[in-house]
């Protein structure tokens, strides 16, 4: 796998420090939870607490967490679910990949987003899978197969602009799929992340 990274004049603030997450969803708690026969109200109870509505914040929220994630790690994630309606986002679907730039109007959050967006572009690298609760299971294939992913990440005055590519169809595939989840849960924060739930 090979990476550039550039930072636009001017933006160095945004404050690059530590490794964090992606956006995801919910393929580790799905498989412990229909393999239990829960359905989605239950999975919901657990992930939020009996009684927890949708509207509330994300931090403290179990699902979350993972097996192999830092406490940063989820507390950014927290921090971008409650933060999502400052967030703007395009995708632009490439042959070989794709092309993506996303914002926020949130100082907070857009730290939140520029360290977790490198943070898990370097996990996938090094093939270290956080294994959050709500992870989407279309990651999989980008921990198997990393080494054939070129990225650039580059930080501009419109936000993070990533560019991933790669000769493997199946992984082209996945880019494009994953691209969508996230911009859902970018529009729609934990509802989005709800109905993704259900839907499967």
């Amino acid at each position: 796998m090979t990476r550039s990274f550039k930072i636009a004049a001017g933006v160095v603030a945004l404050g690059l420090a530590g490794g964090a997450y992606f956006l995801g969803q919910e393929h580790a708690f799905a498989q412990m939870t229909h393999g239990a026969g829960m359905d989605h109200s239950a999975m919901h109870a657990q992930m939020h607490g009996q009684g927890g509505s949708v509207d509330h914040s994300a931090m403290g929220m179990p699902g979350l967490r993972g097996m192999d994630a830092t406490d940063q790690e989820s507390t950014e994630l927290a921090i971008m679910f409650d933060g999502f309606k400052t967030m703007t986002r395009t995708v632009e679907n490439l042959e070989n990949g794709i092309r993506t730039v996303t914002a926020s109007s949130d100082p907070e959050v857009m730290d939140a987003l520029v360290s977790h967006v490198t943070g898990m572009i370097a996990r996938v690298e090094e093939g270290r899978d956080p294994k959050i609760m709500v992870q989407s299971p279309t990651l999989d294939i980008f921990f198997m197969r990393g080494e054939n992913l070129v990225n650039d990440i580059e930080i501009t005055e419109q936000g993070i602009v990533v560019t991933q590519t790669t000769n493997d169809p199946e992984l082209v595939a996945a880019l494009h799929k994953h691209a969508g989840e996230v911009t859902r849960m970018a529009e729609g924060g934990m509802d989005a992340l709800h109905q993704m739930m259900a839907e499967r």
